[in-house]
Order: C-alpha cells, then sequence, then structure tokens
C-alpha cells in the first residue's frame, strides 16, 4: 500500500519494508534506523507503548492514546505520532456529515478502544463504551470523559439511537461471526448511521454485511487502514498520498 502511494507520488528511491523485532531489540533497532536512511517507520503491536517510550517527542493524540504507531526521525530526534484515531475521523468524515446529533458506540475498551474513544470525545461525539469486562470499561471511560454501558443493557444493546457504531474488539477476528460475538441487537441497523468495523479480513465482516444490507453506510478495517497509513504517509513525506492508489494495493 505504502509503495503503490510512493511510487503514485514519484517518490524515486523511496521503499517501504517490513522488519520483524523482538520486544527486547526493538529499542536498539529504532535507535539505528537513522543511519541506514530510514525517514520513519510504522509500529504494530506489541511495540506502540514502546514506540512512544522511546521518543524524545510525541503528539498530543499520541500521549492522550498512550501509544505511537508512526514514528519519524528528524534532526536527530524521534518523533511520535498516533494516526489511528485521526485516520478513523477521516474515513467518518463524509459518512456520518450532517447528522442532527454526533452519538457514538464504542465496542471494546482495548488499545484499539482507547484510539476510538479518543479520536471520537476530541471530534465531538457524545461517546458510550462496552467492554466484555465492564470494569475495564468503566475505567476507560472514566479516564476520558465518555460514559459506559450501564449493566442492564449489556445483554443486548439497540444500536438504533447511535448515529456511529465502531467494533473496536477483537468480535471477527480471523473470520469468526462478529456480530454473534457482539452484544448488539442486530435489527437495530438502519440508513442514518455509520457502522465501522476495526477489523479486517480476507472476506467482509458480518457486522458490516448486517449493517449495509438494512441501509446503514459502512465503513470496513481496510479503509481505516488506508486513512491511517495515508496519514503516516504524509508525516513523513510532506506530500498528500493518492488514497484511490492505496486501497487498490490493500484490497489486492
Amino acid at each position: 500500500m505504502q509503495n503503490a502511494a510512493l511510487a503514485a507520488a514519484g517518490l524515486t528511491g523511496w521503499e517501504y519494508e517490513a522488519i520483524d523485532v523482538e520486544p527486547g531489540q526493538f529499542r536498539g533497532l529504532v535507535r539505528k534506523l537513522p543511519e541506514l536512511g530510514f525517514v520513519g517507520v510504522n509500529v504494530t503491536v506489541p511495540h506502540k507503548e514502546a514506540a512512544l517510550e522511546i521518543a524524545d517527542e510525541a503528539s498530543v493524540a499520541a500521549e492522550a492514546i498512550g501509544a505511537a504507531n508512526t514514528l519519524s526521525f528528524r534532526d536527530g530526534m524521534v518523533l511520535a505520532e498516533n494516526t489511528d484515531a485521526p485516520g478513523l475521523i477521516d474515513a467518518l468524515a463524509d459518512a456520518a456529515a450532517g447528522a442532527d446529533r454526533r452519538r457514538a458506540l464504542v465496542l471494546g475498551a482495548g488499545g484499539a478502544g482507547r484510539a476510538v474513544v479518543w479520536g471520537l470525545a476530541r471530534d465531538g461525539y457524545e461517546v458510550m463504551l462496552w467492554n466484555r469486562t465492564r470494569s475495564r470499561a468503566e475505567a476507560l471511560a472514566a479516564e476520558l470523559g465518555v460514559e459506559a454501558i450501564p449493566s442492564d443493557q449489556h445483554a443486548a444493546i439497540d444500536p438504533g439511537p447511535f448515529e456511529v457504531i465502531v467494533n473496536a474488539s477483537a468480535a471477527g477476528l480471523g473470520g469468526g461471526d462478529g456480530l454473534a460475538e457482539l452484544p448488539l441487537d442486530p435489527g437495530g441497523f438502519h440508513a442514518g448511521q455509520t457502522v465501522v468495523d476495526m477489523v479486517y479480513g480476507e472476506t467482509e465482516g458480518t457486522l458490516v454485511a448486517t449493517a449495509r444490507q438494512d441501509g446503514a453506510a459502512t465503513i470496513d478495517g481496510l479503509e481505516i487502514l488506508v486513512r491511517q497509513g495515508a496519514r503516516s504517509f504524509e508525516i513523513w513525506t510532506g506530500k498528500s498520498p493518492d488514497l484511490g492508489v492505496m486501497r487498490r494495493a490493500a484490497r489486492a
């Protein structure tokens, strides 16, 4: 995806590659990368927290979320950013535009859920949070100033009142029935909503498929991947990438 964007932008000589590293070797590797010609990296699990810790400076988003997925190397410094939350907001910008109210339901209080809740709340959404372990939802909700779903609604949540529903949990990971794994009334989706599934795989998830069938706008995990990757691309290169090129590469 990133190599396709680099080629489309005419950035000859640039290359994006994957590097596997054990947690104990992460810090040493990152410090060596500028000497090897790297201008930056994306960071995925389990290194996102370590990426924030190693940084000399961090963005507001990375500090608030407690993790970084993008590092850039500039003037001898390591700069940390989190593009997960901004990428989600970018994807929602068109799909959820024009709603009279902006109420969001977030499912999952892990690392992805934290980024989603922070991004939505900062963008002005009224956020309600569900997690399988309710104490974890309550702790994150209190920290970020949102609401946890009351316990009497835990068995089945009506998605109808929410303009945006985001699955930031592991439900559906590995090709499972994501909708069946979530406490959602499957008959509650409707036009005027946007349903986002952060999970992606080789086939479309049941959450997105059901919501679209019932008239909701949908955004899948690959679109979120493209949007956060586009933010990283711009940080490193100073250029706006071709989103169409990135989408086609990701979906291929």
